[in-house]
């Protein structure tokens, strides 16, 4: 009987403080993303205590390439991550190392995330619209990657061949807009701030976006098939956490007028101030490239099953790789574009 008032009065200690016995027991989780505006409802819910709020004790850790969270996450470095969908996510994938459970960006009309581009160079000698890309040299990070899908997409809507394009792997970003601002190749896929500091120095002209020409499921939520088999309340919780974050991202920097131009939504300013100071980036540079994000981390079903067809149609992917086995839909309702 001793024992138990001891218990009891250790909760009324808790209690007149400002805690709980719940939230001393939260349980620890890491979670791994990239330094980018696509991983925002991470960074919300990091900074407002969503993850608290569910019972998580959530470390982040933030990596340098796309390619990176998908190993950690194998390694049980962490324990999920969001991050571009690239062919060696799914070579991964498909051995079982990971489970996509959600979204996390998506290349959509309207919101100019990745930008076509042209050298002066180029563009003097005629390579005026993203009909032209046959023939022409383009900075690519790896092939493989985001990029190279997204150049995937648009040879099929333009009706040329992809490999007839030279793909320069470079490894990453600041080599690429080297590479471009030098003259070395004709054009480049970049982001938005990128794109529009290359345009303001004089470097090139943009052709278009991703987005517009070519929308598809940029990137995912994703976690191991350990977790889900034996943490699933706490994956569940997670989930929950991401979804609040996501929404709050949603209705502040994708909201659209009538006219369907994107507009300032609710808590606008107070969003971008903190995914400013996650990215260490000045506000008025977060907001040239915010790109979308569902509201509910809802999948484009479909497209994960395009992708998983295009890698392997390019080799890049093995043939054994099932893209239905590679997702797990029952985390959050609603995935759209399911095939039948």
């Amino acid at each position: 009987m001793r024992k138990f008032h001891i218990f009891a009065g250790a909760v009324a200690a808790l209690a007149v403080i400002g805690l709980s016995p719940v939230a001393q027991a939260a349980e620890k989780i890491a979670v791994g993303a990239l330094r980018l505006t696509s991983s925002g409802p991470i960074f919300i819910a990091l900074e407002k205590g969503y993850f608290r709020e569910q019972g998580l004790d959530a470390e982040l850790k933030l990596f340098t390439a796309a390619t990176q969270p998908p190993l950690a996450v194998v390694s049980g470095d962490v324990d999920f991550a969001v991050t571009g969908l690239t062919a060696g996510f799914y070579n991964l994938a498909g051995k079982g190392g990971v489970k996509i459970i959600g979204a996390q960006s998506r290349e959509e009309s309207g919101f100019p995330l990745i930008a076509y581009m042209a050298t002066n160079q180029a563009w003097d000698k005629g390579f005026r619209s993203l009909k032209d890309f046959a023939g022409k040299s383009v900075a690519v990070t790896t092939t493989g990657s985001t990029f190279h899908y997204s150049l995937g997409l648009l040879a099929k809507k333009y009706g040329f061949d992809v490999n007839s394009v030279t793909m320069r792997q470079l490894n990453g970003l600041p080599a690429m807009q080297a590479a471009f601002k030098g003259g070395q190749v004709d054009a480049i896929l970049v982001p938005s701030v990128g794109a529009r500091a290359l345009e303001s120095e004089g470097a090139g002209k943009i052709l278009g976006w991703v987005g517009d020409e070519t929308p598809w499921q940029l990137g995912a939520l994703f976690t191991s098939p350990k977790n889900i088999a034996e943490r699933r309340p706490m994956v569940q919780a997670f989930v929950r956490a991401y979804q609040k974050a996501a929404s709050e991202y949603h209705k502040a920097f994708n909201a659209k007028d009538a006219a369907g131009k994107v507009v300032k939504g609710p808590n606008y300013d107070e969003m971008l101030a903190l995914l400013a100071k996650a990215m260490e980036q000045p506000p008025e540079r977060i907001a040239i490239g915010l790109p979308y994000i569902d509201a509910l981390g809802r999948l484009d079903v479909g497209d994960i099953y395009n992708q998983v067809a295009f890698w392997q149609g390019a080799g890049l992917v093995d043939k054994s790789v099932d893209a239905k086995a590679v997702l797990d839909l029952s985390f959050v309702e609603g995935h759209f574009n399911l095939p039948r």
